[in-house]
């Protein structure tokens, strides 16, 4: 299928590793010119070489910490006028909610709620000018299924889920689309953290720890970025304009419920 989005201009954050990699080649393989954000400037320079060696995109990198004001202005300043937007950002370390303090939460809060939340009001109106928009914000499964050890990210990525919620169907009728892509297990850096703090707090080894969690999906195996990365530009494609509002899950049958 031709997505029919060649020549658009996609922002792409934490985009030099993981899921936010995933979707940046996946964007410029369909002909988006890619601006690429990311706090490590050695891992954003590899990967926008890759881009460019496989798929000839128009790639630009942006070495900042898109979760700092400072962060967003360098990279609307490098991407003025996004057509694409992916939010994506770090999600807040896993740990037992009765040590986590007051800034723990807001630092959370200001990475996974309120920043995609601010680069969606930076650029939202221009692309009802244009009638073309499509906002898709990276959360995570435990959205529909809160996993114990990261309550800062169920916390932080609900939030933003009901907000999103409301707004979508404002946009909508311009031909600006928001959505939701919500991870379940991936082969990234996230996952990783996630199943060792796993191992630590249950004192068992990793591989015992990451073998019970791959026993649980369906599919049986985790997930590979560049599947990631296919639904996301699906969703950036000029054929989904009626798809707005949703939270695409992506876990392999993991999900226990019928809704």
């Amino acid at each position: 299928m031709n997505f029919d989005i060649k020549g658009r201009r996609a922002l792409v954050c934490a985009a030099s590793k993981g899921l936010g990699r995933g979707c940046a080649i996946a964007l410029a393989r369909e002909g988006v010119e890619v601006t690429l954000v990311a706090r490590g400037a050695e891992a954003l320079a590899a990967t926008a070489a890759a881009i460019r060696a496989e798929t000839g995109a128009t790639v630009t990198t942006v070495a900042a910490d898109i979760t700092s004001a400072e962060g967003r202005a360098a990279a609307l300043a490098a991407c003025p006028q996004p057509d694409i937007l992916v939010n994506n950002a770090g999600g807040p370390p896993p740990g037992d909610f009765r040590d986590w303090t007051r800034e723990d939460w807001l630092k959370a809060l200001d990475a996974n709620m309120l920043t995609p939340i601010e680069l969606i009001k930076a650029t939202v109106d221009a692309m009802i000018e244009r009638r073309f928009g499509r906002i898709v914000n990276i959360t995570s499964g435990a959205v529909k299924a809160p996993i114990d050890v990261l309550g800062l990210s169920n916390g932080a990525r609900s939030g933003l889920t009901g907000f999103v919620a409301g707004i979508a169907r404002k946009t909508v009728r311009h031909n600006v689309t928001i959505n939701n892509l919500l991870p379940g297990f991936f082969d990234t850096d996230r996952i990783r953290s996630v199943i060792g703090a796993t191992a630590k707090s249950r004192g068992i080894s990793y591989d015992e720890a990451l073998a019970e969690r791959v026993a649980t999906i369906p599919a049986g195996r985790i997930g590979d970025p560049a599947e990631f990365g296919a639904a996301c530009a699906y969703l950036c494609s000029a054929q989904a304009g009626f798809i707005t509002g949703q939270n695409w899950l992506l876990d392999g049958g993991a999900y226990p419920g019928t809704f």
